[in-house]
C-alpha cells in the first residue's frame, strides 16, 4: 500500500483551505502557439511566500501535537521550504529554526529571517544539513520538518495538481519540477485520482539528474551539491517515501539544461509577464525547448515558485 494516497491529498486540501492561496491557472495563446499544445500553467509562484512549499509545510506543521508545537520545530532547506516553514510557524505562533547553506540565495535567506525564524548556516561542501538538523532536534526536542520526504508534506504538495485538474478537467500531460520528489509524487497521486489517463512527467536540472537516472534504472542514485541555477532542485536524491511513489505513479522523467531554464525564464518574464525562478520553470522548459515533444495535447505545467534574485536573473538573460 502506498505511503500517501489520494485520500490523503483530499484531506490535505481540507487542512490548508482558507490558509494557502488557491493560485490561478494561466493560459496564453502565444504560449500555445510556441508549444503546439493547449497549455495550462498552475501559478504556484503566486502562492504565499512565493512557492508551492507553503502547502506541504502547513499541512505537516498544523498536524503536530500540542506538545510538539510547544517545543518548536526545525527544518533544513536552500530556500523555499525554509521560507514556508518560517511563515507557517509565524502564523501558528511557533518557534522555528532553519538550517540553510551559506550560499543560499540572499532573497530567500532574508525572507526566512523576516518571518521570524532563527537561521543556522552551514557549508554544504563540508557538512550535512540533515545531520545538523537531527542533532539540534535531539538537543532541543524540536520536531523535524523535512523538505520533501514526509507523507504530510507530499500530500500537501499534491493539492496544487488537485486544484489544477479540478479547474481544467482531465489533461493529457502534466509536467512537474522535481528536486526531492515531494511535489512530483504528490502531483502524480492527485492526477491518478482525478485523471487516470494523464501522463505525469517529472523534470529536473541536467546537473542534478539523480531522480531521472533512478527512475529509469530502478536503482536509487544520488548527486552531491549539483552546480545548477535551479537551487530548489539541488537535492541529493529522492527519499524513502518519494522514490517508490515516483516509480509507482510517474509516467516518465527527463532533465533539462540551465540554458533551457534561462531561455524559458526569459520567455515567461517578458512575454507572459510572470516572475518565475529557475526551478519553477523546469516543467515548462521541457515543452518550450522541445526536450519532450508532444503536440496538439492538453498540457498542464506547475510553475513551482517565483523566488528569484533579480540581479542574478538579469545576468543570465541575454540582451
Amino acid at each position: 500500500m502506498s505511503s500517501v494516497t489520494f485520500e490523503d491529498i483530499l484531506s490535505a486540501a481540507e487542512q490548508i483551505a482558507g490558509i494557502a492561496h488557491r493560485t490561478p491557472v494561466a493560459t496564453s495563446r502565444l504560449l500555445d502557439a510556441a508549444c503546439g499544445n493547449r497549455m495550462y500553467l498552475k501559478c504556484e509562484n503566486l502562492q504565499r511566500m512565493g512557492a508551492f512549499k507553503f502547502r506541504g509545510a502547513y499541512n505537516a506543521i498544523s498536524r503536530l501535537s500540542a506538545a510538539e508545537k510547544e517545543r518548536g520545530i526545525i527544518a533544513y532547506s536552500s530556500g523555499n521550504h525554509a521560507q514556508a516553514v518560517a511563515l507557517v510557524s509565524q502564523i501558528l505562533g511557533l518557534q522555528a529554526t532553519i538550517v540553510m547553506p551559506q550560499n543560499a540565495p540572499r532573497l530567500k535567506l532574508e525572507a526566512t529571517r523576516s518571518y521570524g525564524a532563527q537561521v543556522v548556516l552551514y557549508d554544504p561542501a563540508t557538512s550535512s544539513r540533515e545531520e545538523i538538523a537531527r542533532r539540534l532536534g535531539a538537543e532541543h526536542g524540536y520536531a523535524v520538518i523535512p523538505p520533501y520526504d514526509h507523507p504530510h508534506i507530499i500530500a500537501g504538495q499534491g493539492t496544487a495538481a488537485l486544484e489544477l485538474l479540478r479547474e481544467t478537467g482531465p489533461l493529457d500531460y502534466l509536467f512537474v519540477p522535481c528536486g526531492g520528489g515531494g511535489l512530483l509524487s504528490g502531483s502524480a497521486i492527485a492526477a491518478r485520482g482525478l485523471a487516470p489517463n494523464c501522463r505525469v512527467i517529472g523534470v529536473e536540472p541536467a546537473a542534478g539528474d539523480d531522480a531521472t537516472r533512478s527512475f529509469h534504472s530502478g536503482t536509487l542514485h544520488s548527486v552531491h551539491n549539483p552546480d545548477t541555477i535551479a537551487d530548489g532542485a539541488r537535492t541529493p536524491s529522492l527519499g524513502q517515501y518519494t522514490y517508490p511513489l515516483v516509480r509507482e505513479y510517474v509516467s516518465d522523467m527527463l532533465a533539462v539544461s540551465d540554458e533551457d531554464l534561462v531561455r524559458t525564464m526569459q520567455f515567461v518574464w517578458t512575454r507572459l509577464k510572470l516572475i518565475v525562478e529557475p526551478t519553477g520553470v523546469l516543467g515548462l522548459a521541457a515543452i518550450v525547448n522541445r526536450r519532450y515533444p508532444v503536440e496538439n495535447k492538453r498540457v498542464g505545467v506547475i510553475l513551482s515558485g517565483g523566488n528569484v534574485d533579480i540581479a542574478s536573473a538579469c545576468g543570465w538573460f541575454q540582451p
